[in-house]
């Protein structure tokens, strides 16, 4: 389908409108926000660990090479840097708002996910014996063998949480959902064999996966925890992506489903009178009826009057 209607469904022209179709959605997108802080407050699992089990969890302790904040700047504010670079020249509302909500729900249902499962699992961090001791003194209990942690609050609820990955999730969540993105945009699956967009595409790919790996590096959890991570967010984002927007490789996959609902809708509108306008005279030219000033119909043979009747105007007799 031919790209028509450039700059037609503006912010300014249409954006309300937009809004008010999803504010369930906005609904939904602020409830998510709150679940996923209430989930942070809760007090994980705390799983048994033992003197034995701590041959895995003596790692260093130390902060975060990448901190949470430079992830929610890389995974949110990139891809909405990208998507009004692109409204710039589109003009497309439809466009800015479904993949900045899809955006959005990617990431919160990520978290959401994410953080339910940490509070579930409560798997150790590998650097979990120096948050339970920073002293370097290991206490357990004499009757379950169970740590007796004396560090401090914070760093040991923060040390139960290690599967999965938070910083990974989001990341994929984000940065995989800009990759669906850019490719429906670039046109990278159009069959002409340009491999050079899937390097475009390959970009955010591997940011999240250089996340993924400080998050190995720093010691603050094991790889199996990143791996979990990189799914969760990477196929939430699909889903989402695909919520909104047709599939890459088709021919109209470089604008979501409405633009193209819209577009139906307006040609319908505009082709409906004249389609009226059409079946009015050919239904006319097949019956041969026209209209007198007095609404009164004059058949076709009209002027084929009987021959009494001339006959009286002429003043004959019969």
């Amino acid at each position: 389908m031919s790209e028509i209607l450039l700059g037609a469904h503006t912010v300014k022209s249409h954006g309300l409108k937009v809004a008010r179709t999803h504010m369930h959605d906005w609904i939904m997108l602020l409830l998510l926000v709150v679940i996923d802080a209430l989930l942070n407050f809760i007090e994980p699992f705390h799983r048994f660990v033992g003197e034995g089990m701590m041959t895995d969890l003596k790692y260093p302790f130390h902060q975060d090479t990448i901190p949470f904040w430079i992830v929610g700047i890389v995974v949110i504010l990139l891809p909405l840097i990208v998507f009004l670079i692109y409204y710039l020249f589109r003009k497309d509302v439809y466009d800015l708002h479904h993949a900045t909500m899809g955006l959005l729900f990617s990431v919160l249902i990520t978290g959401v996910i994410t953080d339910s499962i940490k509070d579930a699992v409560g798997r150790p961090r590998p650097n979990f014996f120096f948050r339970c001791f920073p002293d370097g003194k290991a206490v357990f209990n004499n009757v379950t063998g169970n740590v007796v942690c004396h560090g401090h609050v914070n760093d040991i609820k923060e040390g139960y949480k290690s599967f999965p990955s938070g910083h990974t999730s989001w990341s994929f969540a984000g940065l995989t959902f800009l990759a669906w993105y850019m490719s429906g945009k670039i046109r990278a699956f159009d069959r002409r064999g340009h491999v050079a967009k899937l390097c475009i595409l390959f970009l955010p790919i591997m940011m999240a996966a250089l996340v993924g790996i400080s998050r190995v590096d720093d010691y603050w959890h094991h790889w199996t925890d990143v791996f979990t991570g990189a799914l969760i967010g990477s196929t939430v984002a699909s889903f989402c992506y695909l919520q909104a927007f047709p599939f890459p490789n088709r021919e109209d996959g470089w604008a979501p489903h409405v633009y193209f609902e819209v577009l139906a809708d307006q040609n319908s509108a505009q082709s409906a009178p004249r389609s009226f306008s059409i079946q009015m005279r050919r239904r006319d030219a097949e019956t041969g009826m026209l209209m007198g000033p007095e609404n009164d119909s004059i058949g076709p043979n009209s002027q084929d009057t009987s021959p009494t009747i001339e006959g009286m105007e002429a003043g004959k007799r019969y």
